[in-house]
């Protein structure tokens, strides 16, 4: 039974010298069900620790899937109102001359947006990262205290992240537990230095409700899975 961390490594030890093993589900979520099974972590759908104080969390060493950390509208408020009117465009999605605002930004390069020559992207400073056009940096931004917040509200717990080669595709698809990782804490200069590197992006999803009032869907902050424990101020890898 897993009940503290050297538990847990001691396990997963024993779990990677298995060598490749065949996944226990097909689909995304077949390496965190495997290796479940395999350490005897039952599966957990609440928001509370797995183990002792963790949260065990798995990935493929070579996914590109992007997941959603967390969604924050930015400051102040009526931003995204802003936006959607002198950035947006028309959608045949609704019977008026109201605007829609859907773009992925990152701060390493501008993103066009759709066919209105406008341009996004975002810049970052030691205090907030902002959204800015091809001609001037927007008063519209979120702060170093407020993605804190948004963060540590969605990962309250400590994490154990770990990585697995896989090959095959769906129910023969196989794992091979490699490496894991003891993560905690944000780390708001990393998420800065990701997002100046491309890998990590602000997705705009601001639409509209029937009668064109904003509708906030919610502008997520999203990585690639494998990259989310970089994400953390304490980084420990323990196998």
């Amino acid at each position: 039974m897993i009940v503290t961390l050297d538990d847990f490594i001691r396990e997963y030890k024993k779990i990677k010298a298995q060598g490749w093993i065949k996944t226990h589900r097909s689909g995304p979520t077949g390496v965190g069900k495997t290796l479940e099974d395999l350490s005897g972590i039952p599966e957990n759908s609440r928001d509370e620790p797995d183990f002792g104080d963790y949260e065990l969390k798995s990935c493929r060493l070579n996914s590109q899937s992007m997941l959603t950390m967390f969604t924050r509208a930015p400051q102040p408020l009526r931003s995204n109102t802003y936006l959607r009117k002198k950035y947006g465009y028309s959608s045949d999605a609704y019977d008026n001359n109201e605007k829609v605002l859907h773009s992925t930004l990152t701060a390493a390069r501008f993103a066009s947006i759709s066919n209105t020559g406008n341009q996004l992207k975002i810049v970052c400073d030691n205090e907030k990262i902002s959204i800015a056009s091809a001609t001037e940096t927007e008063n519209i931004y979120w702060t170093r205290e407020a993605l804190q917040k948004a963060f540590n509200k969605k990962y309250k717990n400590k994490f154990v992240y770990a990585k697995a080669e896989n090959r095959g595709v769906g129910a023969n698809e196989e794992f091979h537990f490699v490496e894991a990782y003891e993560v905690s804490g944000f780390d708001y200069d990393a998420m800065v230095s990701l997002l100046e590197q491309g890998k990590i992006f602000v997705d705009l999803r601001i639409g509209q409700y029937p009668d064109g009032r904003t509708h906030d869907h919610g502008t997520g902050f999203i990585i690639r899975e494998a990259d989310q424990p970089l994400l953390f101020k304490i980084r420990r890898q323990i196998v």
